[in-house]
């Protein structure tokens, strides 16, 4: 009875699910990131992080760094030692976050790296 009522623009996807016309589709499981795709998204972001940070220390020297911390980091130990070491750190509590299931934390994480610090990064690059 009910497929009787349904229009000709109905259509299935690969898990037979109906989708009307109107609807919004969710992300299914099939679309969702993996775990680990989310942590190897989460790493590389760590490591062009620390690529563009150390590149721009080069050039503008500490005052590039907004970070307090980082900066001071920067100017005991040296660009390279501090960036190995804060990128080292936040490695590892991503891995942690990994093996603690706290999946949908790190892609929220990963989402900020990628706002919050390469975006700037690439922006100031861009505008040199």
């Amino acid at each position: 009875m009910i497929g009787e009522l349904l229009s000709p623009l109905e259509q299935t996807n690969t898990l037979q699910t109906r989708i009307l016309p109107g609807m919004t589709l969710a992300a299914t499981t099939l679309m969702r990131p993996t775990p680990r795709l989310i942590l190897i998204v989460f790493l590389l972001t760590q490591v062009f992080d620390g690529i563009l940070t150390y590149v721009a220390v080069s050039w503008l020297g500490v005052v590039g760094e907004g970070n307090l911390l980082l900066a001071t980091a920067m100017k005991v130990a040296g660009a390279g030692p501090a960036l190995f070491g804060a990128k080292t750190l936040a490695a590892g509590c991503g891995l942690l976050l990994y093996t603690r299931g706290l999946h949908g934390v790190l892609g929220v994480l990963t989402g900020l790296y990628l706002l919050a610090a390469i975006g700037p990064w690439l922006l100031v690059f861009h505008t040199l």
